[in-house]
């Protein structure tokens, strides 16, 4: 094993500027005049800030280059400075004497777990100045930082690429869902032609322009619809603990199954509450008008589970599951909720009356599979560039902690390679 670097404290290797609060009054929209401003880390982005608001009296500046830091929860999160910022009471700003921006960052990062412990013994979680100062981090020699910023420097434009495959990816499918959800696929298995160029080819519907050969339908007559488990007392987990998908685990397009909870039922009554593959869950309330109705599909990972009172179970019974999933996010639905929700105290709701009413196009199935096959394929395409994406992050992740402890050294990495 390769001898590990010394450390010495953050304040011998970089100059750290805390962030602090500006007047109020000196802070506008980004499009006004100043400098751009960050209260904290909520406009990070991957690499670099995306602001929303400017100073025009900044009392702290992180400066081009510098890695700007979370010191509030939470902690530890990192970005580098594109330009310079006018930083909030939630960042610091941290420049290295004698590594890059990339190097510092991922030093940086590299110690996010150890400020993260710190900030767990305070009320807030919060880190000091001093925190930062005291932080031990490696002293790398120059030669070798040199190599490292490259290694990272390289796996960081890989990143990037793949970051905005992705999001072409999502714009190209994006466009491609309109167009089918409004114009469908003919008999060649091509996008039909607009309205405005062959007009015979469409009916003037209850959804506005659709393919002549198209049906309107709704909800009522091309589902099954369910309410799930009201929570209360009695469903505390006991001797029948059954897992239950909640309004957080029901994402437009996806579920998040980062955490399950239970509740107790019964044999008989998970007869009738029990997912399916391919039953279709809709949100029945949120605070944002704009999540109302948002649609997942259930997948083989969650065959057997049941779900909360605030979603709805969906069984597709005249339309393809796949197609009825694309339908139910599509902005013809979007629409419909916008007019459709109710609001009470904050909170937009729907009900099974409005949810039985929303409109839904019925192409022939061939049609519906067509449609799916193709958006499928698409699918595939993001989901084999985001799987890569990860990869590259692991990698990244893997090779940081290696090389910025010493455990390996650059120096027999390019031995090996050459």
């Amino acid at each position: 094993m390769s001898k590990l670097f010394p450390t010495i404290p953050l304040f011998q290797a970089a100059e750290i500027s805390m962030g602090q609060s500006p007047d109020s009054s000196t802070v506008n929209e980004i499009n006004s005049v100043g400098m751009p401003f960050l209260q904290g880390n909520a406009e990070f982005g991957d690499k670099h800030p995306s602001p929303k608001y400017s100073c025009i009296r900044p009392p702290r500046v992180g400066e081009t280059g510098a890695t700007l830091i979370s010191v509030r929860a939470p902690v530890g999160q990192t970005n580098i400075a594109d330009r310079d910022y006018c930083i909030g009471r939630g960042l610091a700003a941290v420049r290295a004497h004698e590594y890059g921006p990339a190097l510092c960052r991922a030093i940086m990062a590299h110690k996010a777990g150890t400020l993260k412990k710190v900030s767990q013994g305070t009320t807030f979680e919060a880190i000091s100045r001093d925190d930062l100062l005291s932080l031990q981090v490696p002293r790398i020699p120059n030669a070798e930082a040199n190599l490292i910023e490259s290694v990272l420097d390289t796996l960081d434009i890989q990143i990037q690429k793949t970051d905005a495959l992705i999001a072409k990816l999502e714009k190209i499918k994006e466009g491609l869902l309109h167009d089918l959800l409004t114009r469908g696929i003919d008999h060649n298995g091509q996008l039909r032609p607009s309205p405005e160029k062959a007009p015979e080819l469409y009916q003037e519907s209850a959804l506005g322009l659709i393919p002549r050969d198209w049906a309107v339908s709704s909800a009522h007559q091309d589902f099954v619809i369910d309410s799930g488990f009201t929570l209360g007392a009695h469903r505390r987990p006991q001797r029948n603990a059954r897992p239950y998908l909640r309004v957080a685990n029901v994402h437009r397009g996806r579920l998040d199954l980062s955490e399950i909870a239970y509740l107790e039922a019964n044999d008989e009554e998970m007869a009738k509450k029990s997912l399916s593959k391919d039953d279709l869950l809709i949100v029945e309330g949120h605070a944002n008008p704009g999540e109302i109705g948002r649609c997942a599909m259930a997948t083989e990972s969650v065959s057997g589970y049941t779900f909360q009172n605030h979603l709805f179970r969906l069984k597709a019974i005249a339309l393809i599951p796949h197609f009825a999933f694309l339908w139910m996010n599509s902005d013809t639905v979007k629409k419909y909720w916008r007019k459709a929700a109710s609001s009470s105290s904050g909170l937009y709701t729907i009900n099974r009356t409005k949810l039985e009413a929303v409109p839904t196009a019925k192409p022939k199935n061939a049609e519906q599979l067509a449609i799916s096959r193709l958006v499928k394929k698409h699918e595939d395409e993001i989901a084999t560039a985001t799987q890569e994406h990860k990869k590259l992050k692991k990698l990244k992740a893997g090779i940081s902690d290696d090389l910025l402890t010493g455990k390996v050294r650059v120096t027999s990495l390019l031995k090996d390679a050459v």
